[in-house]
């Protein structure tokens, strides 16, 4: 597989959430802005960069029977890094997303990476299955909440454009299945054309 397409296939053909259907928690509860969704997607993207870059190197010398419990501490301490990163230099992105950057630990998309991919790859491999991963996941959750801000208050990223205060279903959980479960359905249509 060249390097390219490891970038790549976390865009569409190994989409964590059109197609694989992983990170449901982070895509639904953050993705009520644009802005939101984008730094949720660039906050999991560092960690599975960094956690699959190590996880490939101590892979070799963990046994079979602990190695779940290796990646999850490896995973953890990329995710205390960052905390501890968000709440030095962008407190405010911090408090929005509150809850949800200790929950990386436990999101599958970045301990399934690990287990499918870095634990048998380089280095190189593994930090670029990552980034794509990444990209694909940060992508993902940027448009859901592009669509739940516009059809929500009439703004991109904060910026209004459209009269009115929007339909408030879309800001909500309600609105996120809708959203989510019409862009999965294009996703897939999309896919099947290929």
């Amino acid at each position: 597989m060249s390097k390219l397409s490891l970038i790549t296939k976390g865009f569409i053909k190994d989409n964590p959430t059109f197609v694989l259907v992983l990170g449901m928690c982070p895509t639904l509860a953050t993705t009520t802005s644009a802005m939101n969704g984008l730094e949720m997607g660039l906050a999991t993207m560092f960690v599975l960069i960094l956690s699959n870059i190590a996880i490939s190197l101590v892979a070799p010398v963990v046994p079979d029977k602990v190695h779940i419990p290796v990646y999850i501490v490896v995973i953890a301490t990329f995710v205390t890094v960052l905390q501890l990163l968000m709440q030095a230099f962008v407190p405010s992105v911090y408090s929005t997303l509150g809850l949800f950057i200790p929950l990386i630990v436990v999101n599958c998309i970045v301990l399934g990476r690990a287990e499918a991919y870095a634990n048998k790859h380089g280095v190189l491999d593994s930090a670029l299955d990552g980034l794509g991963i990444g990209l694909g996941f940060t992508l993902s959750l940027t448009v859901i909440g592009i669509v739940r801000e516009i059809l929500g208050s009439g703004s991109v990223f904060g910026w209004k454009f459209l009269p009115g205060d929007g339909i408030l279903a879309f800001v909500m959980a309600p609105g996120a299945f809708m959203v989510l479960g019409y862009l999965m359905v294009l996703f897939n249509k999309y896919l099947k054309k290929e």
